[in-house]
């Protein structure tokens, strides 16, 4: 199962807003994503976009369509 929840790191631990569903003395995995690891998911997501647009324009032209009818011969 993997859910995801927010929670507050304070004095030294993590403060969930409210009990999860899972039995006691489960062994869970804790990922920690902070805010400003969310801004350069953002950014990332950008450079993606604008990478993505560049190579559209690169590899879907009218000029491919000629090496595509010679490779129909």
């Amino acid at each position: 199962m993997k859910t995801t929840v927010e929670a507050i790191y304070e004095n030294g631990m993590l403060k969930l807003p409210a009990p999860l569903p899972l039995p006691e003395k489960a062994h869970v995995t804790v990922t920690i994503q902070t805010e400003a690891a969310s801004s350069s998911d953002a950014e990332r997501g950008a450079w993606l976009k604008l990478s993505e647009e560049s190579l559209t324009k690169t590899w879907d032209n009218p000029d491919d369509d000629v090496f595509n009818e010679l490779l129909k011969k």
